[in-house]
């Protein structure tokens, strides 16, 4: 692709050659970055980049080379001497009820969810859209954490998006050596993370059945009918409530939680939506004045007729980012 230079409309056909690529640029900064809000701010720091850049660019290489590169180095930029992102179940055992005392960390300590709608791409395809989900689960962007950075930037562009190892060896100015190095090292990291998960099978392609047990979670949830909720979980299910440093592994013990440390979310509202390739909720708490308003983005995992994963990030700006609204009547 080369750069528009008629000069009645090249500022607006710049514009448009970019956008173009801003949800897959995204994709790839969340998934280095781990960071709805920080791939948002890389994204638009190599859109500026690259409208001052312009006249540097002389077609060498395609447009979309180009900004993975301003991409890559604006990410590895935000990631240099930055503590790693990670989930509860990093952190530590499993907790009980009992245990649970409140304590939180930074936001900048987690891994965050992403709306599907920002990262995968617009196609009918839905092998397509399946693969593409596969790579944001929040369990592979946790474990992409783990690598070193340009280790990670290898493994996103060979693995995910299937670059050959010249044309990353090219963006990184290294070698094809080198890059399958950093290549080998990274998937054996990646493969001992996913032994040592502790719910390494948590997520299955949503179908009609799945449908029908999410309808049943949400009738469950919002009646806090935890007798009927705990009967759609798997015996091993995890709960994690981002930025409580707690997570809880177990049916029996997600239920004594909810009936216990957890009952403050009785009588909340549920409203649909869709993050990290799965089932994902706005859960509204009612506020003093009876408005419904903002309190965790519940991500849904399944596998299936059985609810495996029931992550809670109590993060109320993260509403924005999914496009929900302020408040509910």
């Amino acid at each position: 692709m080369t750069v528009r230079s008629d000069t009645a409309d090249s500022g607006g056909a710049l514009a448009e050659d970019l956008e173009q690529y801003r949800r897959e640029l995204v994709g790839y900064c969340y998934r280095m970055l781990g960071s709805v809000f920080d791939a948002d701010d890389a994204v638009q720091e190599t859109m500026v980049r690259a409208w001052r850049g312009i006249e540097g660019f002389e077609g060498r290489s395609s447009m979309r080379s180009w900004l993975y590169r301003i991409a890559t180095n604006v990410s590895l930029d935000m990631l240099r001497g930055s503590q790693r992102r990670a989930s509860p179940i990093d952190m530590g055992p499993s907790g009980t009820n009992d245990s649970f005392t409140g304590a939180t960390l930074p936001e900048h300590t987690w891994v965050q969810p992403i709306p599907d709608s920002a990262v995968l791409p617009a196609s009918s395809d839905p092998a397509e859209v399946a693969a593409a989900k596969e790579t944001i689960r929040l369990a592979f962007i946790t474990a992409l954490q783990c690598l070193p950075p340009r280790q990670r930037a290898v493994l996103i562009l060979r693995d995910v998006l299937r670059w050959q190892a010249a044309e990353v060896a090219e963006l990184l100015g290294s070698s094809v050596a080198s890059v399958n190095s950093a290549l080998q090292r990274a998937r054996a990291t990646m493969a001992a993370r996913q032994t040592e998960a502790p719910m390494a099978d948590m997520v299955g392609v949503v179908g009609d059945e799945q449908r029908a047990l999410l309808a049943r979670y949400v009738d469950a949830f919002e009646r806090y009918d935890i007798a009927s909720l705990v009967g759609l979980l798997r015996y091993d299910a995890v709960m994690s409530m981002p930025p409580f440093n707690f997570w809880l592994r177990g049916s029996a013990e997600m239920g004594r939680f909810f009936l216990g440390a957890g009952g403050a979310c009785r009588g909340s509202r549920l409203l649909a939506t869709e993050a990290n390739g799965c089932a994902a909720y706005g859960s509204y708490k009612q506020g003093e004045d009876g408005t419904f308003k903002p309190w965790a983005i519940q991500v849904i995992e399944i596998t299936g007729d059985r609810i495996v994963g029931h992550h809670n990030f109590v993060e109320p700006s993260l509403f924005a980012a999914f496009g929900l609204p302020a408040s509910l009547p």
